[in-house]
């Protein structure tokens, strides 16, 4: 199954699978094992599939015994980490998953556009060249030196040429559904606004750090506050990473599949990272308690 093929014994992380290929319509196992790559970037596939992976990993470690001071997600895992703190329920999280999946493909084709990621520049100097490029802006500030920008296809042209000429040292176009973390999801983040509207959530059993502002919080109502312009806010991954590191997280467990995430925060002085998939359980458990 893909990015689930090491919880296939797991009967929760087989009973969430399930109810989100019912939510979802869709055949997510064929999908997550066989491909192609054209269903894995669909958001409405790829987003009720990250969601239970994530959530099967972070339950795995805590399982072994992981100590968890704070949580965060990175774009759709804000929500499996919010589900995780108790925020709402592992169901509930994936009903929110399934509709944000939807609306976002809905918004794209509305609204068509795409993402590249830019290396060798900080989040600064990119949006300062932005500023006189129409139809393009920062989506993700992903570490020191690696930004995502997301805009219409123009947008994004003209924005590589201008930053290629400003001395980014690469620019790389990514395989995505659409602008994500752009205002031209406007329509999708007012529609996921109304269903938040009408979700429970709970003030989080450990502080989370938000996408839109990174500061750690348990009041179930400013998480909710937070998450509703998330669709339409750049992803402040930089800044969250510090802000853990300052709060006193020293290790960052990367419960999901890959290893991006662990990339990104060893450019963090004083944090160090691990990635439970790439890593192994017992290697996280290794580092964390050491």
């Amino acid at each position: 199954m893909g990015m689930l093929d090491a919880f296939e014994s797991d009967a929760e992380a087989q009973r969430l699978l399930g109810t989100a290929e019912a939510l979802s319509g869709l055949d997510l196992r064929a999908i997550a094992a066989e491909g192609p790559e054209s269903a894995l970037a669909d958001t409405r596939a790829a987003q009720p599939l990250l969601y239970v992976a994530d959530l099967a990993w972070a339950r795995s470690l805590a399982s072994e015994g992981l100590v968890t001071g704070a949580v965060a997600g990175h774009s759709l895992g804000e929500l499996a980490a919010l589900a995780f703190a108790g925020v709402f329920s592992a169901e509930a999280g994936l009903e929110l998953v399934v509709s944000r999946g939807r609306l976002m493909a809905e918004a794209a084709a509305e609204a068509p556009g795409t993402m590249s990621a830019v290396l060798g520049m900080d989040g600064d100097a990119v949006r300062e060249l932005l500023v006189d490029t129409p139809g393009v802006w920062v989506a993700n500030d992903n570490s020191p030196g690696q930004i995502v920008i997301s805009g219409t296809h123009d947008g994004v042209e003209r924005a590589t040429m201008a930053l290629t000429s400003a001395g980014a040292r690469k620019i790389i176009p990514l395989s995505v559904a659409g602008p994500f973390h752009s205002p031209l999801m406007q329509a999708a983040c007012a529609a996921f606004g109304e269903l938040l509207d009408e979700a429970e959530f709970a003030d989080a059993a450990i502080p989370v750090l938000q996408n839109t502002d990174p500061a750690p919080a348990r009041s179930g109502a400013l998480i909710r506050q937070r998450l509703a312009g998330q669709m339409v806010s750049p992803v402040r991954w930089t800044e969250t990473m510090y802000s853990l590191r300052d709060v006193g997280v020293n290790t960052l467990v990367e419960a999901g599949p890959g290893a991006v995430l662990t990339g990104l925060a060893r450019r963090v002085e004083g944090l160090t990272s691990v990635s439970a998939e790439s890593d192994g359980i017992a290697r996280v458990m290794e580092v964390a308690c050491s």
